[in-house]
């Protein structure tokens, strides 16, 4: 699924405030074994919520049908207090169902603070660890390489572009093989046609972080050092400031102006998730056969073509009252490759279940995208995904990062000056190292 509109900016920093003080594992029961073969049977409760919610009550009432015996009942707990309640439960060690949601940015923080509160998924899904997006099982696994969330949905990432204006300009988008070479067909855009380039929300760090995870740099490292003020990331951040600079980004604040701005046309491409294309498909009906997606334009040689942008798992607290059955159902969604398409074909998730994506829904040619054959472009993109660290401080460095971004790019400060002063502002509010 999507991250939520300024996840970074607004809900994890109210994670962050809630995991403060809590103690590690909490009042968390001993851990769990799970067995590869046991007979699954009773009932479970999951919890999550949305479109997620949706695919998993669907799924249930097919795996009772399948299973005598079983009961799964899914209760859609909304997005506003999901995490607030999960936090309370792990911090007291009772209060949490069988299975629960969980998007992908949120695993370290919760698996750091309570190391003990959730089941190790190794004996029922390690075996096929390379079925899977090697990003999402990456950020599902602790220090020790237990996995304690499962990777469900990856947020694939590519550029979205608008084969009229580039038409009208002259200009071959899927020859752009870097960004500054996608840079200089922007510039020929905007003076051909009068629209930007991308549209972004700035004010939550626009497509700093996102461009940054092509070369598998995040603002920590795998050691848990900060590297927001690598030289990497100062390239990143010098180029968007760049496209800022001449009049090649237009400034939209927050989810819904990002969707009006794909709906009034205001800009020649998205570099956006998998996900985007159900948006544009709902919200941008008019724009159908307007649009064709290619892999990212690369950083530099060491880049991946594509990156992440949201995306979930499933975890099984330790405190489960079945914890076996909640391991069988969570394998049945997760790792067999017809319940994977059925959840993009009917809610819109992209499988983090690599067999998932050769499935024969995959390689259809999609209308809205001139027939295009989108979702295998995706398909191939997401084994590509560069893993980064996020480590349990990520929700307090996000606010930090968008503010330098802000005043890299929106202020004219230099870069590097941003980059080493929110490093600097990191290493005081989490007492990490800076790398280097």
């Amino acid at each position: 699924m999507r991250n939520r509109p300024l996840l970074l900016a607004a809900t994890t920093a109210a994670i962050a405030v809630a995991l403060t003080g809590c103690a590690f594992g909490g009042g968390a029961p001993a851990a769990q074994s799970l067995a590869p073969t046991a007979k699954a049977s009773g009932s479970i409760t999951v919890w999550s919520w949305d479109v997620a919610a949706t695919a998993l009550k669907r799924l249930a009432k097919q795996y009772e049908a399948a299973h005598a015996g079983t009961k799964i009942d899914v209760v859609d707990i909304g997005y506003d207090n999901a995490y607030d309640k999960i936090s309370v439960g792990l911090q007291a060690g009772t209060g949490l169902p069988d299975l629960i949601t969980m998007e992908t940015d949120h695993n370290q923080g919760y698996i750091t603070q309570f190391p003990k509160g959730f089941v190790d998924l190794n004996p029922v899904m390690g075996a096929q660890k390379a079925d899977f997006d090697p990003f999402k099982w990456a950020a599902g696994n602790d220090k020790g390489g237990h996995l304690r969330v499962a990777p469900w949905d990856s947020g694939t990432v590519a550029l979205y572009y608008r084969t009229d204006y580039a038409k009208q300009a002259g200009v071959d988008i899927a020859a752009a093989k870097t960004w500054d070479d996608l840079v200089a067909a922007g510039r020929t855009i905007k003076a051909k046609t009068g629209h930007t380039l991308l549209s972004s929300d700035l004010s939550a760090g626009g497509p700093f972080t996102m461009m940054l995870q092509q070369n598998g740099e995040g603002v920590f490292n795998a050691a848990g050092e900060i590297t927001v003020n690598s030289p990497e990331a100062v390239k990143v951040l010098t180029l968007i400031q760049t496209m800022n600079k001449d009049g090649l980004i237009k400034n939209v604040k927050g989810w819904d102006a990002e969707v009006s701005s794909a709906k009034k046309g205001d800009s020649a491409t998205t570099p956006n998730a998998v996900w985007w294309t159900g948006t544009l498909t709902r919200e941008a009906a008019e724009h159908s056969g307007a649009y064709a997606v290619v892999p990212l334009p690369l950083v530099d040689a060491s880049s991946a073509p594509t990156s992440n942008s949201g995306g979930s798992g499933l975890a099984i607290p330790a405190q489960a009252k079945n914890p076996q059955l909640a391991a069988a159902f969570l394998t049945s969604v997760l790792a067999d490759k017809q319940n994977q398409a059925s959840m993009m074909k009917d809610e819109g998730l992209f499988p983090a279940y690599l067999p998932a994506l050769k499935t024969p829904y995959f390689a259809q040619p999609q209308e809205y995208f001139g027939g295009q054959k989108v979702y295998q472009t995706f398909a191939e993109l997401t084994p590509q995904i560069k893993p980064i660290s996020f480590t349990s401080d990520y929700a307090k460095a996000s606010d930090i990062v968008a503010n330098a971004v802000q005043a890299a790019v929106l202020n004219g400060q230099d870069p590097k000056a941003a980059l080493d002063s929110a490093a600097q502002q990191i290493a005081t509010a989490t007492g990490r190292k800076i790398a280097g």
